[in-house]
């Protein structure tokens, strides 16, 4: 690789393309990886594509996650979509945009972090394209697979329970640590520079029969809205079932907030929701949070839920 002193208007286009596919490792459905005018990757069953785009100052920013870091993130972001389908990530494809006096190491670290990622899935970087712009965009295309039937967001019932796998507020408390100045706790900084999506729990709760299941990366209720909007049901939410972790509670002191309000309206943890008919077994690793009710609409406890909501784009915020 270039030395660190180099920008990527040092090295050039080819050069980066060249060191960015020298990380991508194919994965055991890809015949054809990088190189080519297309990437070429052996499907069995149905086929996944989902794509998330992460704009520097808006969904990153540089000095407060390492670039490694960072390619976690975006690769997390688009394979918690496949997993939350119940399928399996195979291939990214990676589009990668960014200033020409960007250290080239910078981007030779994303790459690292990105494959890195893919490969928690068993899956690798096959591809993509680069450009120059004005800050750093990144967008991944997540390809996967399905052995069954996709699991969507408007199959819950009247009757089911609601279920979470994975961690919730973990990441939104750690942006409000790093919004204040501050590096730590360590553990909620990390959460939302290298989120974790339980990426085992889709497959295994399309397995076990769920009815309807989102990715969290909005927030709780903001993303259970979704499921219940697409499904034409009412969800209730038991906050008895979402105990914060110690260092949200820590933090949450500090700050003078609820604990809860990071676990209902916070993103970026990737947490999966899953709804289950009553004659199917909510597998391992899944909580029972909640039920489905005829109706429509979220509450939490029985009533209307008056906290932060979850992030949208484009949302004008007082």
């Amino acid at each position: 690789m270039e030395a660190p002193s180099k920008t990527l208007a040092d090295i050039g286009e080819f050069a980066l393309v060249d060191a960015l596919s020298a990380v991508a490792v194919p994965a055991d459905a890809v015949l054809l990886g990088p190189g080519d005018d297309t990437a070429v990757l052996r499907a069995t069953g149905l086929v996944l594509a989902s794509t998330d785009v992460l704009v520097e100052g808006h969904h990153f920013r540089r000095e407060w996650c390492a670039a490694q870091d960072v390619g976690h993130r975006a690769a997390a972001a688009s394979m918690a979509d496949i997993t939350a389908m119940g399928g399996r990530t195979t291939g990214l494809l990676v589009g990668f945009a960014a200033p020409g006096e960007l250290p080239a190491q910078w981007a030779y670290d994303l790459a690292a972090g990105l494959a890195e990622e893919a490969a928690l899935t068993g899956a690798s970087v096959v591809g993509g394209d680069v450009t120059a712009a004005r800050a750093v965009v990144i967008a991944v295309t997540a390809l996967g697979v399905l052995d069954d039937s996709p699991v969507t967001r408007s199959g819950a019932r009247p009757g089911d329970v609601v279920a979470l796998a994975g961690r919730l507020g973990w990441a939104a408390a750690g942006l409000a640590v790093l919004r204040r100045g501050f590096r730590s706790p360590r553990a909620l900084v990390a959460a939302y520079c290298r989120p974790q999506p339980p990426y085992e729990s889709g497959p295994a709760a399309a397995r076990a029969g769920a009815s309807a299941m989102i990715d969290v990366s909005d927030g709780l209720v903001a993303d259970v809205g979704h499921l219940a909007r697409a499904s034409g049901v009412a969800v209730d939410l038991d906050t008895a079932a979402l105990v914060p972790a110690e260092p949200l509670v820590a933090v949450s002191a500090a700050y003078g907030v609820d604990p809860l309000h990071y676990c209902l309206g916070g993103g970026d943890d990737h947490a999966l929701v899953a709804t289950f008919p009553t004659s199917a077994s909510v597998p391992e690793r899944w909580t029972v949070i909640g039920t489905v009710a005829e109706g429509n609409g979220v509450t939490v406890d029985g009533r209307p839920y008056e906290g932060p909501q979850g992030h949208e784009h484009f949302r004008v915020s007082g």
